[in-house]
């Protein structure tokens, strides 16, 4: 079979699903490598758990195959469609976990060197994972795609299927409770000596 694109050439998502939707098997290789890290990602900041980030990033790239040759281009980014899929995904999951208290929940696995600067740094995103999982879902799910995953407003509420003002008060209310979260934790994160 002949490539359709050249793997060097900036070919949009939507173009390789397309590809992969009329057989291109190898667009659809390439697809995988760009979007399966967003999805492990946004997973693993919405669960804390690289085991079931896994699971939902791998059930969400199955998602994206079965669209695949039904796609209407134009109606929405391949990464906005996954990015909701994502997030319902694992929003489910942490409605099926609901009861399970912070004591239960998996440690995130830190496979950084040991260097100082990489350890406070650890220790910040554990804060950070920490108070993220105290957030209501919508907020947390809304922070993580806005602050940490840098999507636009736009971006999230097509993602979240809300409008762009709800994105707005969620992600004000959950920086809000983020900071009340880690109110009193600057020295011991180490911000103090910045």
């Amino acid at each position: 079979m002949t490539m359709a694109f050249d793997a060097d050439n900036d070919v949009s998502d939507e173009a390789l699903l397309g590809l992969y939707g009329n057989g291109d098997r190898r667009a659809a290789r390439e697809l995988t490598v760009r979007l399966t890290p967003l999805a492990f990602r946004v997973a693993l900041r919405m669960l804390g758990d690289r085991a079931e980030a896994e699971d939902i990033a791998q059930e969400a790239m199955l998602r994206l195959w079965k669209v695949a040759p039904d796609w209407r281009r134009g109606e929405a980014q391949v990464s906005t469609w996954l990015y909701r899929v994502v997030t319902n995904l694992a929003t489910d999951r942490l409605r099926r976990r609901r009861g399970v208290g912070l004591d239960e929940a998996p440690e995130i696995e830190d496979t950084s060197a040991g260097a100082c600067a990489q350890m406070i740094e650890g220790d910040r995103m554990t804060a950070l994972e920490g108070a993220l999982a105290q957030l209501p879902a919508r907020q947390r799910q809304a922070v993580v795609l806005r602050h940490l995953e840098g999507l636009s407003n736009p971006e999230i509420a097509a993602a979240m299927d809300i409008g762009v003002e709800a994105v707005e008060s969620l992600t004000a209310r959950g920086k809000r409770a983020l900071a009340a979260i880690l109110e009193g934790r600057r020295t011991e994160l180490g911000y103090d000596d910045e």
